[in-house]
């Protein structure tokens, strides 16, 4: 069976997409009957083994992402790949490309719905942008033959608005590179960090919807007794004496070396829709503080972490104390054993495919279903 995933969500400073495909890609070369194809902006068309790439525009302080900006070359190349099935990434050019590649094929096609575009806009130009986002969302994903959501949280929001056909699909963690044992004792002193602080973390890219000035707020309060590691790009220069910034992106082995050698994750995003970095976090044997919204309510289990009221310091820090006031190294080996149980690549992968073989052979499904 071969799959194509096509979406724009794929820079060299993305996050959770490009995480997300990789791993999908890693899982599904180690099974013979499944192939599967990448389709994403770059600099001109090329192609690298399943690595396809189409011209796009470069979009201004967008961190190295492209905009698709009509969709005919996508939807041709998309046919010209001739797959089984397509996975679409993102709400834009490339899922209406990716729907009517499938109509010409007559195969399934999937929407993943990475982000929540009607709130990340909404946030930024007020409800009558979101309301009609909502809308345009329901058209869009109503669609697709499946519609995936990476927490029951957005999977709610969806289906609430209206929109059929979705399942709840996670996202997962690679548990061999993020493993307390990634720890590197000299990483303080290196970074000028004294030993005795308890160092905080928060490893992303700079956006509203992550409520940096709200770390730095709680960083304030906190006072000396605490540090914040702020890492990635576009992360502010002019912070308190309590908190450190790298201000770029970091690769995985870094990442994963920074948060085991860190004592707890501060994340105060309000618009998360799975919290990849909280669960490699707790996969590095880390408990998370972080607001009590949305994915992250819902990934953070209660005693891998403690959860505070959103967009407040003042509970933020109160909840820095109650989490150093309990035993810490407990409660990050039990967001450990969560993340092993929840969020493994393999499993997640596996159940993925399981998936994608009843949309593609649904009277086979059938028939099992009678048989049963």
């Amino acid at each position: 069976m071969h799959i194509a995933d096509v979406t724009m969500f794929h820079a060299p400073a993305s996050g959770g997409v490009r995480t997300y495909l990789q791993a999908k890609h890693r899982v599904m070369s180690r099974y013979p009957d499944f192939r599967a194809s990448l389709l994403v902006p770059g600099a001109e068309r090329d192609s690298l083994g399943d690595l396809h790439t189409l011209p796009a525009l470069r979009l201004p302080l967008g961190q190295g992402y492209r905009f698709p900006v009509r969709s005919t070359p996508w939807r041709q190349r998309l046919i010209e790949l001739n797959p089984d099935m397509i996975e679409a990434g993102d709400p834009y050019v490339t899922a209406w490309a990716a729907l009517s590649a499938g109509q010409k094929l007559g195969v399934p096609v999937s929407g993943f719905y990475h982000s929540d575009l009607p709130r990340l806009m909404g946030d930024r130009f007020g409800k009558r942008v979101c309301k009609r986002l909502e809308r345009y969302v329901v058209d869009l994903y109503s669609r697709f033959d499946s519609v995936l959501a990476p927490s029951q949280t957005i999977a709610d929001r969806l289906l609430e608005w209206g929109v059929p056909n979705v399942r709840v699909q996670p996202l997962g963690v690679d548990l061999e590179r993020f493993h307390p044992g990634a720890r590197d004792p000299h990483l303080r002193s290196t970074l000028g960090i004294a030993a005795d602080k308890r160092l905080l973390i928060f490893v992303g890219r700079y956006s509203r919807e992550k409520n940096i000035d709200v770390l730095l707020a709680t960083m304030r309060k906190l006072g000396s007794q605490y540090h914040l590691l702020l890492i990635g790009p576009g992360m502010p220069r002019q912070v308190s004496s309590n908190v450190s910034v790298v201000d770029r992106c970091c690769n995985a082995h870094e990442v994963a070396t920074a948060l085991a050698s860190s004592d707890a994750l501060l994340h105060a995003g309000t618009r998360e829709t799975f919290g990849l970095v909280a669960q490699e976090a707790m996969a590095c044997g880390l408990p998370v503080i972080a607001a009590n919204i949305g994915a992250l309510a819902e990934n953070v289990p209660l005693g891998g972490g403690v959860l505070c009221k959103p967009l407040d310091p003042d509970e933020m820090a109160d909840a820095c104390h109650a989490l150093f006031n309990r035993d810490i190294a407990a409660s990050g080996r039990y967001a450990r054993r969560h993340v092993e149980r929840h969020f493994n690549w393999d499993k997640v992968i596996l159940d993925l495919l399981k998936h994608y073989q009843a949309l593609h052979q649904p009277e086979t499904q059938q028939l099992h279903a009678k048989n049963g």
